[in-house]
């Protein structure tokens, strides 16, 4: 089965919708320049709250090749949550993906693997799908119990889902480590943690659920090393941060098959 890369942009808390506005024109621009190819690779932004309705405008008004998607979400309905968005009011500005689970929210919020589990669940309720994250800190990394510490949490997060859901489902390993650090793990160490998602995946959820389900990695990914990482075999995208706010260079990671 083919798995078509999803190469997503977290722009974590940056860009008012103005600014937004302007960056989803000038990546479009610049993919149209580049001679991108969507059935190649799928490019998508996962933008702050606020800027959502305003991406949605202008890349559906404009017919843009991107897709768009929200950074966290509520495992409530609706109701007395002051600060929360539902995934029903997500799903009403036609997003795509739902990030769950990002490292910074398990640091700064401490969401569980519970809670992502539920997180992800709803998602798939209201009809969008989920980016679940998952990733080790340094001092697992160095201990060498990476790959046991990141199936744990794939485990707990992936619990609630059917085998149909997790299939469909985007999972991102992103070493903590790597995060905004300029460190990036090797193509290898990438390798390593993705195909043993994969590996679990298959045993708890079936050969099918295995072969479909979408594991990117997450972690100081640049133009300059996209193209060893998404040659590894379990990669199927990636989870981009500060590269993503800038148009060219963003282009050129969504483009990384050019230079494979």
């Amino acid at each position: 089965m083919a798995r078509t890369p999803l190469l997503a942009g977290n722009w974590k808390m940056n860009l008012n919708h103005v600014e937004a506005t302007g960056l989803v024109q000038q990546l479009a621009w610049t993919l149209k320049d580049f001679r991108y190819d969507k059935t190649k690779s799928e490019a998508a932004v996962i933008v702050p709250f606020t800027d959502l309705r305003s991406v949605q405008s202008i890349i559906e008004g404009d017919d843009l090749p991107l897709t768009w998607g929200a950074q966290d979400v509520s495992v409530h309905e609706s109701g007395a949550y002051t600060g929360e968005i539902s995934a029903g009011m997500l799903a009403k500005l036609n997003c795509s993906y739902v990030v769950v689970g990002h490292s910074e929210r398990r640091e700064y919020h401490g969401e569980t693997d519970a809670l992502i589990g539920e997180k992800a669940k709803v998602v798939f309720a209201a009809g969008m799908t989920p980016i679940i994250c998952c990733g080790e800190v340094l001092e697992i990394r160095k201990a060498g119990t990476h790959v046991a510490h990141v199936l744990s949490q794939v485990a707990e997060c992936l619990a609630p889902l059917t085998a149909e859901q997790v299939g469909a489902a985007v999972i991102a390993y992103e070493p903590v480590w790597a995060i905004g650090t300029g460190e990036v793990a090797t193509p290898e160490d990438a390798q390593e943690v993705c195909g043993a998602i994969r590996g679990y995946v298959a045993q708890a959820f079936g050969a099918q659920a295995a072969e479909s389900v979408r594991i990117q990695y997450g972690g100081s990914v640049k133009s300059t090393n996209v193209v060893e990482i998404m040659a590894q075999p379990d990669v199927d995208g990636a989870l981009v941060g500060g590269a993503s706010l800038v148009a060219d260079e963003f282009a050129k990671i969504v483009m990384y098959y050019v230079g494979a």
